[in-house]
């Protein structure tokens, strides 16, 4: 039987390469959700294309019905777009959620880079944490995860850190990120109500390179 899994923000760059990692798997029914799907059909022929917003409960209702993992890849009013995931999952009685939020949302970046990160996102910390609040107190199987700064390299290296530990990579590739999503759908019993780091294994420093 093939896993359903409902992407949310299907649009979005991570989950653009999430799609290429599984369009053509036979065990793996996708069914792709954004506001805007321009591409989607042609990069995904064989998925299920659903216009849409997570703030509009019919939509994300119907959208959340019958699947069996969300995984959501969204910006913007993050916080109470989260509270609606949660809630529209609990009814249906769909468990397993990846949700992407940020670095830095519980203090967790030491020194220099903690500072420079904390000064860069700002005020847009306080909304991702309280997006990570509002999973962590759900019945969900959550896996929260917390992306170093993005880079379009092409590479999947990746290492991750647990809620509590301290993160020091300074960034990671979309597609790494991708390739971990990924690795977590085909183990769904991998970092199961966990808020985890994930950055460039050995690229540490006060910000990112780029910068």
């Amino acid at each position: 039987m093939a896993t359903k899994i409902l992407m949310l923000g299907a649009g979005g760059a991570i989950a653009r390469h999430v799609i290429n990692y599984l369009k053509d798997e036979k065990n793996v029914k996708l069914t792709l959700f954004a506001r805007n799907t321009g591409g989607l059909a042609e990069q995904a022929p064989n998925a299920s294309i659903i216009k849409g917003d997570v703030l509009h409960k019919s939509d994300l209702d119907n959208a959340v019905k019958g699947q069996e993992i969300v995984y959501a890849n969204l910006a913007g009013q993050i916080d109470k777009m989260a509270g609606e995931i949660v809630k529209s999952m609990e009814a249906a009685g769909v468990k397993r959620l990846i949700f992407i939020t940020s670095l830095g949302i519980y203090n967790e970046i030491p020194g220099k880079f903690g500072q420079w990160n904390e000064r860069m996102i700002g005020s847009d910390l306080i909304r991702y944490r309280h997006a990570a609040d509002i999973i962590e107190a759900s019945s969900l199987d959550y896996t929260i995860i917390r992306p170093s700064w993005l880079t379009d390299k092409n590479e999947t290296a990746y290492e991750t850190t647990q809620k509590g530990e301290p993160f020091v990579g300074t960034e990671v590739a979309r597609k790494a990120v991708a390739a971990y999503i990924v690795n977590i759908i085909e183990h769904p019993g991998k970092d199961v109500k966990a808020s985890v780091g994930i950055n460039k294994p050995g690229v540490y420093g006060d910000k990112p390179g780029f910068y």
